[in-house]
Parts: structure tokens; C-alpha cells; sequence
């Protein structure tokens, strides 16, 4: 892989850290929403006739302000603008539209472009300032005439009240028509054009929290079965739920969980089986979990175990202990499928982020740092030394910098581009090589 644009930022500000990263279906289109509240959209350039090569780029295509803060006055609670996941909506028409949300509120954004304007009105000036209907003699058809292109980003919907918790994510149904929230203990399903009104479709709340043992972390819809979707907890399993079962989904189709090895049980067990994202894989056929130290694939088939399991960090395992005082267990890591489902994907500390053939069981650790990735430059896979002998480019698992992770990734849907937030830094990597991962 090779670093394309790098967008920099020189003193990271806390509202410039980046929290969510989503490439539309096609891949032309990537966005970021930042701590901030603001969504930044990046368009892939055309390929040139000049230059053959330069396809891939992406550069600034709009930038707005999706999120405010808020304040709630009933519960004397501050809402951060951050924005915690954005997903895009198959396109119908010329414009693109994207779902946006943070923890209480989603917004449905439109965008759409201008490059004409039109000129000759009857009744108004070239200011659009009204003209004095005494001087009007004459009709003149208005013509359309060019204009520097403007991209307009419009709110069109407001989903807000539907939550009493953090809403974690957000998940686009298939029939293009409804979508769904999920909080730490409710799910939501919408309807696109109502704002007013949302069904609880799950609610794992006890009738006393005393009681509580779980909580939701993530969900998706199916990507062909409107249907179906899956939620993940925090105590490491998945339920898949058929919306044609039950208006309410608390009783689940399949319950996913792996089997606890006692013989590695440990007072952290509990907090790193935790599922921090589940992502369906193109075909629907499986799915992509993450934990603390592991991704997992699931196949639909088989609810006793996962049928692959790779480990991350493992290396970290001796560290729990240290990562527990300083918060970084609780860290909640995204994974990605690649266009193919062949190759999946999953970030780290010290910046690097993991890549693992599902075919050739071979993986490899890469860098995603001002140093590594200049244009153009390919990038070197990297190693974590936990002792011994130790070659010239490794890392001492003693220096990793656990402030730098890769928290938010995306894969381009159909191609080898990548998509890297680290802190405030949006890379961009393309795959030299089409055919092979490294």
C-alpha cells in the first residue's frame, strides 16, 4: 500500500480529531466526522489523460457543520457536537445524501451540486433586487448560464428524542426506505421521510438496573435481508433478529458466542470480550467482529464458534493491567471487509493498523505516521518485538505510544484504497499491486 493524501492538520486540537470514517457505495465519495461536529467530504478525482496515474485522489469536496452542543436542561447534561457515526444512502438521483449522528441526535443531510445559474429574470435585477414594474417593456426568456461549481449541503430531516442513552450507531436498511439506532440499551427503527416517531424494535433494560449485566455496542442490518440485522454486547455475543418474528425483537433468531477457555480467564476477561463492532460482509454470508485483542469471522451457519480467529496485539496480553489504569482497555476499535470479503482489516496502537488474508492466512502490521507516508511512498510492514533477539526496524512492545491509535478505518467497496483516521490525520492509502495485499 501506498500513502496518497495525507490531510494534516500541524497542532491537533481535540475538535479536529477525527471519530468516524464512511466511503459511500461507490467509493467516489469519503467522509469524516470529527470531535467537533463537523463532516468533511473528500471526492476522488477523475483520471486525467495527461496524467494516467492520478486517479485516487481524493480531495476536499465540502465541509459543514452537521452538530451543535447542546445542553439538557431536564437531566442538567452537556450533548457533545462529536459525531459518532455517518452513513451514506444509496444514491437515487444527481444528489448524494448521508446520515449523520452524535449521541442524541441524527440529521439527514443532502448534498447536491450547482454549476449554471440562471440569468434575464423579468422582475429582477442582476442583484435580485426587485425592478420597478414601470420600467419592465419587454418579456425575455431567462437562460441558464455557467458558473463556478458550488457544492450545497441542505438538512433535510432532524431524528431527535428517540434516545435516552448514547446512540453507538446507525445502519441503513437495504429497502432503502428505513434505518436503525442503537444506544447502549435500546434499538430504534426509522422510516426516512417520518421524524416524529421511531419503533423500539430491542430493549434489553431490566425493570431494575441493579440488575443490568450487558449492554448494546453495535448494530447492522443484513445487506440483502431487509429483515435481519445483528446487535453485539458487551459480554462478547451477537444476536441475529428477524423483524418478521416479533414487532419486538428481544427474543433473538441465533445467539453467536464463543465458549470461555477457563484456563484464560482473568479478572479482565469480561472487558476485552466486549465486541467494540460487527460488520456484515458484502456477501452476507458472514460477519467481522472486534474485540479488544482479536477480530473474529462469523458464518451465519454456525453459532458455537467463530470459524476464524486472528489476533491483533497479542502481544498486549501482559499489559492488561497498565491498559486498565489508563483507560485504553475500554478503547473501541472499528474492522473493515474489503471489497472482496478476502482481506480484513482492523487498527492498533503506536498508529499501526492490521491487515489478514482470509485466504493465505499471512498478515501484516503497517504504519500509518507523517515518516511512513509520504506521497507516494510504499509503505513497510512493521513488527512488535515482545523479547529477545531483535531485528533492526522493530518496536519494543515497552515503546509503544498508546495516545496514537487507529480507532475508525473504511475500505473502499469495490477497490484497494483504504481510508486511516489517526487523531487528527486522514490517510489514504492504494493498493500498487491490485491483485495481492502487499
Amino acid at each position: 500500500f501506498s500513502c496518497t493524501t495525507p490531510s494534516c492538520l500541524a497542532v491537533p486540537l481535540p475538535a479536529d480529531i477525527i471519530s468516524t470514517v464512511e466511503f459511500n457505495h461507490t467509493g467516489e465519495l469519503l467522509a469524516t466526522g470529527d470531535k467537533g461536529g463537523r463532516v468533511v467530504i473528500f471526492q476522488r478525482e477523475p483520471e486525467s489523460k495527461n496524467a494516467p496515474h492520478s486517479q485516487g485522489e481524493y480531495d476536499v469536496y465540502s465541509t459543514f457543520q452537521s452538530h451543535e452542543p447542546e445542553f439538557d436542561y431536564l437531566k442538567s447534561l452537556e450533548i457533545e457536537e462529536k459525531i459518532n457515526k455517518i452513513k451514506w444512502l444509496p444514491q437515487q438521483n444527481a444528489a448524494h445524501s448521508l446520515l449523520s449522528t452524535n449521541d442524541k441526535t441524527i440529521k439527514l443531510w443532502k448534498i447536491t451540486e450547482r454549476d449554471k445559474r440562471p440569468e434575464g429574470y423579468n422582475l429582477k435585477d442582476e442583484e435580485g433586487k426587485l425592478k420597478d414594474l414601470s420600467t419592465v417593456t419587454s418579456l425575455q426568456v431567462p437562460v441558464l448560464k455557467p458558473m463556478d461549481l458550488m457544492v450545497e449541503v441542505s438538512p433535510r430531516r432532524i431524528f431527535a428524542n428517540g434516545h435516552t442513552y448514547h446512540i453507538n450507531s446507525i445502519s441503513v436498511n437495504s429497502d432503502c426506505e428505513t434505518y436503525m439506532s442503537a444506544d447502549d440499551l435500546r434499538i430504534n427503527l426509522w422510516h426516512l421521510a417520518i421524524t416524529d416517531r421511531s419503533f423500539n424494535i430491542v430493549d434489553i433494560k431490566p425493570a431494575n438496573m441493579e440488575d443490568l449485566t450487558e449492554v448494546i455496542t453495535a448494530s447492522e442490518f443484513h445487506p440483502h435481508h431487509c429483515n435481519l440485522f445483528v446487535y453485539s454486547s458487551s459480554k462478547g455475543s451477537l444476536r441475529l433478529c428477524d423483524m418478521r418474528a416479533a414487532a419486538l425483537c428481544d427474543k433473538h433468531s441465533k445467539l453467536f458466542e464463543e465458549p470461555e477457555d477457563p484456563s484464560n480467564r482473568s479478572f479482565f476477561s469480561e472487558i476485552i470480550s466486549s465486541v467494540s463492532d460487527v460488520k456484515f460482509s458484502h456477501s452476507g454470508r458472514y460477519m467481522l467482529t472486534r474485540d479488544y485483542l482479536t477480530v473474529k469471522v462469523w458464518d451465519l451457519n454456525m453459532e458455537a464458534r467463530p470459524i476464524e480467529t486472528y489476533q491483533v496485539h497479542d502481544y498486549l496480553r501482559s499489559k492488561l493491567c497498565s491498559l486498565y489504569e489508563n483507560d485504553c482497555i475500554f478503547d473501541k476499535f472499528e474492522c473493515a471487509w474489503n471489497g472482496s470479503d478476502s482481506v480484513i482489516m482492523t487498527g492498533a496502537y503506536n498508529n499501526f493498523f492490521r491487515m489478514f488474508d482470509r485466504n493465505t492466512k499471512r498478515d501484516v502490521t503497517l504504519e500509518a505516521s507523517r515518516e511512513s507516508s509520504k506521497p507516494r511512498a510504499v509503505l513497510k510492514p512493521r513488527r512488535v518485538c515482545v523479547g529477545g533477539k531483535r531485528r533492526r526496524d522493530d518496536i519494543s512492545v515497552d515503546s509503544l505510544d498508546f495516545t496514537k491509535k487507529i480507532l475508525h478505518t473504511a475500505w473502499h467497496p469495490a477497490e484497494n484504497i483504504i481510508a486511516i483516521a489517526a487523531t487528527n490525520n486522514l490517510y489514504i492509502f492504494q493498493d500498487k499491486v491490485n491483485s495481492d495485499m502487499h
